[in-house]
């Protein structure tokens, strides 16, 4: 039996020109994520990661506090959901039926609340909707390429080893829900709640995969409650 963590990223720095980038809150996330895992005695013998600087910048912290090195490895199929280009292609489409969406997404560019009313409308169409968008990637596309991904990490490293994948909200949602052989129509609901930095841990043994903890995030609120910061954050 081997393990696989898919880990989401640190806070980003949601509402400044440039989201990718950790917020200073996400880098303490992210240090202490390395903290626990070295603690717990979890040791990765591999480590993948999506192109995106809050992957990539969350893996090498997380990483650098492992008793050996890891080299990590970039795959952009583990890159997140492209929602910026969702909404900006859908939020036209879908106005007639939801009057409100615009409005949402146009607040949403400063307010995480109304950013995650308008992407879930957004969101539910997209996975559900068999019309394409010639902007947008197809959800076929994007959740086959997630589910090839993780296949591709489980043949290639094999039994027994503990493996680590640094990766979006979207993401995590996608391959949980392949896991447990749920359609697309319910991901979000595994989406919305995740929180940064938490873990989400799958046991796999051949080609069998199966969930053995969703969104663990108690080492954030605890450390939280000692320290008095506040570091449970959900973008």
């Amino acid at each position: 039996m081997a393990e696989l963590f898919l880990i989401r990223h640190a806070q980003a720095s949601f509402g400044t020109h440039n989201y990718d980038r950790l917020s200073d809150v996400g880098l303490r996330q992210a240090e202490l994520l390395g903290e626990f895992l070295r603690e717990c005695g979890a040791r990765f013998d591999a480590a993948y990661s999506g192109e995106l600087e809050r992957q990539r910048k969350t893996a090498e912290i997380v990483l650098e506090q492992q008793p050996q090195a890891v080299q990590l490895e970039i795959d952009a199929r583990f890159n997140e959901i492209e929602t910026g280009s969702i909404l900006e292609w859908l939020v036209p489409v879908l106005s007639d039926r939801h009057p409100q969406l615009a409005a949402l997404a146009k607040k949403g560019e400063r307010s995480s609340k109304d950013f995650q009313k308008a992407l879930e409308i957004v969101f539910q169409h997209w996975v559900t909707t068999e019309d394409t968008h010639p902007e947008v990637q197809s959800w076929p596309d994007y959740s086959g390429n997630a589910h090839r991904a993780l296949a591709d990490v489980i043949e290639r490293e094999g039994s027994g080893k503990s493996v680590a994948v640094f990766t979006s909200g979207g993401t995590i949602a996608t391959l949980v829900a392949h896991v447990l052989g749920i359609s697309g129509a319910l991901v979000y609901k595994f989406y919305e709640p995740l929180i940064n930095c938490s873990v989400t841990r799958l046991l796999y043994s051949g080609n069998k995969v199966s969930l053995s903890c969703f969104n663990d995030h108690q080492f954030i609120r605890l450390l939280g409650a000692q320290t008095g910061e506040g570091l449970l954050t959900y973008r």
